[in-house]
């Protein structure tokens, strides 16, 4: 199988992803389906809020069209070229959190792309969009059946692991796959970096990198930087068009959890109704809380991001990513900064 085909495949699965995202009726057969087809992976996005809580409607669509658009052939082809692949396929296992919606398909893609055979171990969290997606891919490159597999239980046998989990699940991925050439991912979150310049629609597109999916993604922005004297109403002012956040029961939930738990240990808070915020230079911060710390000079930043350097997926700010990007990434913006495509190439030297 040549790679242009599958990639071929991938872009005609981004048409279908982008449609689906953009919430588009079914016009035609542009998307490469049918409309009995297309209206039924409709209802497979619908039901998503009955399997779990955080994936609403809105989410799942944010996820399908922030891949999709990535997946044009320029985009796929310029990503590609710079990797040379073995024509000798390896079983690649890949254990897929469940956080966000999808948040596996980078490395499904990779894989493929690739020339491998994907062998993936779906959250429970997430367990019927990549499957549903997989099977039209497979429909624009038959071939592919042979090279992807799902599973709930066990991996099996596979020539090398990626997984992505907790700190706490990387002692599991040592114990049971450290023998496989590896990928292991660990706990990461975001930090914002704010100076006096941000302007109204700055801030507003912060609130889009902090609660895009609940601020339960690793490109979450969960803790932010601010010059001394920063004046607090600002952020308020500028994320309070998110504030609908608060109707979710599962995030709603854990902000009344946190806030009486801070409260009653005499935390000080300051409190908007739908986010907390808490002075604390701790990197992570509980669901629904957001951490801030003011700092004095640059100096003082850089020593922060660097201390903190294994831990942050992506800081945003003027002299970093632009405010509102941190949940849209790139082909190329690989999680933890390693090249999954060039520790693919790797497998067979």
């Amino acid at each position: 199988m040549k790679k242009q085909e599958i990639i071929k495949g991938f872009e005609q699965l981004g048409l279908l992803m982008q449609a689906l995202g953009e919430n588009k009726d079914w016009v035609d057969f542009s998307t490469g389906l049918t409309e009995d087809e297309y209206l039924e992976i409709q209802k497979v996005i619908n039901r998503q809020i009955s399997y779990n809580g955080w994936f609403t409607k809105k989410n799942v669509k944010q996820s399908l069209y922030a891949l999709g658009i990535q997946l044009s052939m320029s985009n796929l082809d310029k990503w590609s070229s710079i990797y040379t692949f073995s024509d000798s396929p390896k079983r690649i296992g890949v254990i897929m959190a469940g956080n966000i919606p999808l948040v596996g398909f980078h490395d499904f893609l990779s894989v493929l792309v690739s020339g491998n055979t994907i062998v993936a171990k779906l959250s429970s969290d997430d367990s019927t969009l990549l499957p549903a997606l997989a099977g039209h891919l497979i429909q624009f490159v038959p071939a592919l059946k042979e090279r992807i597999e799902f599973t709930s239980g066990r991996i099996g046998e596979v020539d090398a692991i990626i997984a992505t989990g907790s700190d706490n699940s990387v002692k599991y991925f040592e114990q049971y796959f450290g023998k496989y050439p590896h990928i292991f991912r660990k706990n990461r979150t975001s930090v914002a970096v704010l100076t006096e310049d941000e302007t109204q629609s700055d801030i507003e597109r912060l609130g889009e990198d902090i609660f895009c999916y609940f601020g339960l993604g690793c490109r979450s922005v969960s803790h932010l930087l601010l010059p001394e004297g920063f004046d607090m109403n600002r952020f308020f002012e500028g994320v309070v068009s998110y504030g609908d956040v608060i109707n979710n029961n599962k995030y709603g939930n854990n902000y009344d959890y946190n806030k009486a738990v801070y409260l009653m240990n005499k935390h000080a808070l300051l409190d908007n109704n739908f986010v907390l915020l808490r002075e604390s230079d701790e990197l992570f911060s509980p669901l629904a809380m957001i951490h801030y710390q003011f700092y004095k000079s640059q100096g003082e930043i850089d020593a922060y991001l660097s201390k903190y350097s294994e831990q942050i997926q992506v800081v945003v700010g003027k002299n970093y990513l632009n405010f509102g990007n941190s949940q849209c990434p790139g082909l190329s913006d690989y999680a933890d900064g390693v090249d999954v495509m060039r520790w693919i190439e790797g497998l067979n030297s």
